[in-house]
């Protein structure tokens, strides 16, 4: 949304454990110079042809190094398409928090003055400096330098009617009744002690299998079927599984006071 309304591109560099500099800022495409090599075969005979001794020949090859080690052999990752991008983007560094320190010591090198250096092209400077947003989900926590160098916002989970609005407008086949008691439901769910608390992308997915399933309301057995969409670890289940109970028994009480007023009213 937010590299939509600055209509910029938006470049994602996912996090992981693991993650290093090459996959992250580029790698060179050994096959298609390898490749290169093999079709240009003949070429390089005839640089080296009549070389008086190995090292001469070495010498002769090392004077084309920059032919393949140039901008048509070089792959770039996330850091580098954004400081090399001919237009402003928007660079999402998502789930920063699952990275090693190393690499968010590197990252944070980079971010200070976008820039890199690629020694076979040299320093490479942002054209454009990019518009960085890094997220995370406390998995661990991030460096004092990191967080000194931002602006720190918390986004809290929507509330009940935000996200009906959004369930609504990305799964918008969805039963208007079977929208709200989802929603409804889910909050609930929060409210317990979980390993794993649902987020709004499991919500949307489970509000898509019930649509699969041609549900039109909340319906026990449905439920139960269904939670592991939603819930992940066992214990989150059978902690949901106990809170389904009651709210069942809730929703089914909301309803009978709701047409024992509807009688009311018509008798007056």
């Amino acid at each position: 949304m937010l590299a939509a309304s600055l209509q910029c591109d938006l470049i994602r560099l996912q996090c992981y454990e693991g993650l290093d500099e090459a996959k992250a800022l580029y790698e060179w495409e050994y096959a298609k110079q390898l490749l290169y090599t093999q079709i240009l075969k003949d070429k390089i005979n005839e640089v080296i042809g009549g070389a008086r001794s190995l090292r001469e020949a070495v010498d002769r090859i090392a004077r084309e190094d920059n032919v393949f080690f140039s901008d048509r052999f070089i792959l770039p990752r996330p850091l580098l398409r954004a400081i090399t991008a001919e237009q402003p983007t928007v660079l999402l560094v998502d789930e920063i928090d699952k990275a090693d320190p190393e690499f968010e010591a590197f990252l944070l090198e980079v971010l200070s003055d976008f820039q890199v250096s690629v020694p076979e092209l040299g320093t490479l400077k942002a054209k454009h400096v990019p518009l960085v947003v890094l997220t995370s989900n406390n998995a661990r926590e991030m460096s004092d330098a990191l967080k000194r160098r931002c602006l720190h916002l918390y986004i809290d989970f929507p509330s009940a009617a935000q996200e009906l609005e959004i369930v609504q407008l990305k799964v918008p086949e969805i039963p208007p009744r079977l929208a709200e008691e989802l929603v409804h439901f889910i909050h609930r769910v929060r409210q317990l002690d979980l390993k794993k608390v649902p987020s709004i992308s499991e919500t949307l997915d489970w509000a898509r299998a019930l649509v699969l399933l041609n549900a039109d309301a909340l319906e026990e057995q449905l439920v139960q079927d269904t939670l592991n969409a939603v819930l992940k670890y066992e214990g989150d289940i059978r902690k949901a599984q106990e809170e389904l109970k009651d709210y069942l028994r809730h929703r089914k009480t909301e309803r009978h006071t709701r047409e024992t007023d509807a009688d009311k009213d018509l008798l007056h």
